[in-house]
């Protein structure tokens, strides 16, 4: 689909709030909602919409169906994983620069069945500071049976004083299979800051087709509220890094030795642990050092490809 096309009848058009805005944003995120006196939600350039559609046609898989409205963009599809030719390499992308007050961004990827997907973003998000409202971003990735998805955006960095929900849905047949990672700075470090931010609020949710609740992963942060400082949480560190793997190829066992041995001996605080229904395994790890953390996340993600897929990862290069 290109940007400007109608959506399907009977869904709510694109631009309704009710499409991008999120059902429910966590109150403390919520109570600094205003009016701003810049754009202000609604307003071009404030809702960004991207919708993608992967198939498999013939040997390898193909984007079918593909409906952006910017800031939110992609590149075309690359095949450069010399082990997986099939595999459609997709950076996602946002000409804004980055996530701004009374921003409102939505993307809806569907991956159907026995395709391979692989899904990061160009550079890290960056959400800037707001003096007004605060900012949201959707993300709802379906995979269909026998499916091979990864989903590894770079980090987010908020920035001093900004406010920022984000709700990732992963809708995961239970033939597929999903590698999905999250990464979380606690701000801009190199300037030397540190939890300046007002709000950072995050739900990742691991469903069924059916609707049915495998995992729910939740974070609130608020610094002014002493609620960065626990070991549950970012307990002084720097870095705060999540690794899920949902697969039916290795039992969740297998998988979560696997995400252990690949992090023993880095000197990094992390755990390890099954998912529900026997579906996989998920790891969070904290650091001080934005790159020591990155390494030890890429060798989680090498070390589950070989395990299932049986193929190192590729080398990503980016600008």
């Amino acid at each position: 689909m290109a940007e400007g096309s109608a959506p399907p009848q009977g869904s709510v058009p694109r631009l309704d709030p009710r499409h991008y805005e999120p059902a429910r944003v966590p109150y403390e995120v919520r109570r600094h909602a205003g009016t701003p006196d810049t754009l202000a939600v609604g307003r071009p350039g404030k809702v960004g919409l991207l919708e993608l559609a992967f198939e498999r046609i013939g040997g390898r898989t193909e984007l079918t169906g593909h409906y952006q409205k910017s800031p939110l963009q992609i590149m075309r599809p690359l095949y450069f994983d010399p082990a997986r030719p099939d595999l459609a390499v997709t950076f996602l992308m946002s000409t804004g620069g980055g996530i701004l007050q009374a921003d409102r961004l939505r993307t809806d990827i569907r991956c159907g069945a026995d395709t391979a997907v692989h899904l990061t973003t160009q550079a890290a998000t960056k959400v800037y500071r707001m003096e007004h409202d605060y900012a949201t971003q959707l993300v709802n990735l379906s995979a269909g049976p026998g499916s091979y998805v990864e989903y590894l955006p770079e980090p987010v960095i908020p920035f001093v004083d900004s406010r920022f929900y984000q709700r990732t849905v992963l809708t995961v047949d239970a033939g597929a299979t999903v590698v999905a990672g999250e990464s979380l700075l606690a701000g801009r470090l190199a300037r030397g800051e540190r939890n300046a931010y007002q709000v950072f609020a995050s739900d990742l949710e691991v469903r069924r087709p059916d609707g049915e609740l495998v995992a729910l992963d939740t974070v609130r942060l608020e610094p002014a509220g002493g609620g960065v400082a626990g070991p549950a949480v970012l307990g002084g560190h720097d870095v705060m890094s999540s690794l899920y793997v949902l697969s039916p190829l290795a039992p969740a066992a297998r998988i979560a030795d696997v995400l252990h041995e690949a992090l023993a001996g880095r000197g990094l605080l992390y755990g390890v642990s099954v998912l529900p229904q026997d579906g996989g395994a998920w790891l969070r790890l904290l650091g001080s050092d934005s790159r020591v953390c990155a390494a030890a996340l890429r060798t989680a993600w090498d070390a589950v490809r070989r395990l299932l897929i049986g193929v190192p990862a590729p080398e990503l290069r980016k600008t």
